[in-house]
């Protein structure tokens, strides 16, 4: 433990390995009561609080959370770019955020590399894709000559599926998917340890999505990558990574195994979450019950919360007696169900008679029957006749043409105040000849 502290302070590069926990595990990367702060004084948004979590050599370690939660700017720190309030990363147990030597930040940029959401944003439509991929190994000097840096290049192309002959084009000549894997080209190229993939997927087609995943898995398997895979879409997450973090508003609420974290979602938030991917079949979707997340459940006014394991390598965040309670779920053994399905016809037989007829009569309203235009000859005929238009009114409100009642009204009362004013100058005349 002491050996690892000094890392912390004093390394000026990085070592080979890093600290192994107690499972026997390398432990490639450490978050420790990380906070990020944007803003100063009374505009300050804290973005991040407190955030710990661990992510072990050569697995995929999945962010998720909704939009705005914090997982791009955890990232973003993760590669040096957001700078941290309190708290610190630790690569290989040697402490990277806040102010390093120069020489190991060339080692981290070096060794962890980024995956971006947007393919179209992230890449120099100016470039070609040759120096695109050549610019990392151009900025570390990471061939022997010329002909080396060319051959690394094009083995890299054509490892992400793409042709030799690509290299001389530019960006906007690519399509999504095919920009995204020059992205990955790119990245892989440095021959990174740790990639921080922030939602790689998330703008690309669904029939391509698979063979991007596909070939980010090929690289973690022939080079022993180590992924942090940002995301929001679980039903994806569930499939792809060794452990998962759970993060609202920019605190760690829950992390554990994938399979323990689905069938164990203990926190309410990932509860929400779970219950919100879609189900393929139709007929369930419909009558499926969403959880939502209420956070005015959590009362910490007194017992503060904190972010503790409850075994089986499970961390929740709560108070004590959340803990207890989360505690005697995951020691009963048996999965939480999050996704309820309705019983069709269910929640029609529990609304009373006449609730059923009130709404049955506003949907018919809702409905305009094919001669329902409210045409102009209506408001003529009201305004002319506007006694008549006043029964034509009630007429057609009651078979339910609402456009032809409101055309008729609208011109019966034009008529009667028009006759009204006649009549009112009429008696203004005779009054005027009496005197």
């Amino acid at each position: 433990m002491s050996q690892v502290k000094t890392n912390e302070v004093r390394a000026a590069k990085l070592p080979e390995h890093g600290p192994v926990n107690e499972d026997g595990r390398e432990i490639l990367l450490s978050l420790k009561n990380v906070d990020i702060t944007f803003g100063k004084g009374e505009d300050a948004v804290r973005a991040v609080q407190n955030a710990s979590f661990d992510i072990y050599k050569g697995e995929t370690f999945s962010l998720v959370g909704e939009s705005g939660s914090g997982k791009t700017t955890v990232g973003r720190a993760v590669i040096r770019v957001n700078p941290l309030a309190a708290g610190e990363i630790q690569y290989k147990g040697v402490r990277i955020s806040g102010k390093i030597p120069r020489a190991l930040d060339r080692e981290v940029i070096r060794n962890i590399q980024m995956v971006f959401q947007d393919p179209a944003a992230s890449l120099n439509e100016r470039a070609t894709v040759d120096y695109i991929i050549s610019e990392g190994l151009y900025n570390f000097h990471l061939f022997e000559n010329e002909a080396d840096r060319v051959k690394k290049v094009e083995t890299m192309i054509e490892e992400v599926g793409l042709l030799p002959e690509h290299l001389t084009r530019y960006p906007h000549e690519f399509s999504g998917g095919q920009r995204q894997r020059i992205g990955i080209a790119r990245a892989m190229v440095m021959e990174p340890e740790l990639v921080v993939a922030d939602e790689p997927i998330s703008a690309l087609d669904v029939s391509i999505r698979a063979q991007v995943l596909n070939l980010m898995k090929k690289f973690q398997e022939e080079k022993g990558i180590t992924y942090l895979f940002i995301a929001h879409d679980l039903s994806v997450v569930r499939f792809i990574s060794d452990r998962i973090g759970v993060i609202y508003k920019g605190r760690i609420v829950e992390v554990a195994e994938a399979e323990e974290l689905f069938n164990f979602p203990l926190h309410p938030y990932t509860h929400s979450l779970i219950s919100a991917i879609p189900i393929p079949d139709p007929v369930l979707e419909k009558n499926k019950v969403l959880f939502t997340y209420d956070p005015s459940i959590h009362d910490y006014s007194e017992d503060e919360p904190e972010f503790v394991c409850i075994g089986h390598d499970h961390y929740v965040y709560g108070n004590k007696k959340e803990v207890e309670r989360y505690k005697a779920i995951r020691d009963a053994g048996v999965p939480v169900k999050p996704v309820k399905i309705r019983t069709p016809g269910a929640e029609e037989e529990k609304r009373p008679e006449e609730d059923l007829g009130a709404v049955i009569q506003e949907e018919a309203m809702m409905i305009h029957p094919a001669h329902d235009t409210g045409s102009i000859w209506y408001k003529l005929f009201s305004f002319i006749l506007p006694l008549l238009g006043l029964i034509a009114m009630a007429v057609f409100n009651h078979f339910h043409h609402t456009r032809n009642a409101r055309a008729c009204k609208s011109g019966a009362v034009a008529g009667l105040i028009f006759l009204a004013a006649i009549a009112l100058i009429f008696l203004l005349l005779i009054v005027l000849a009496v005197v």
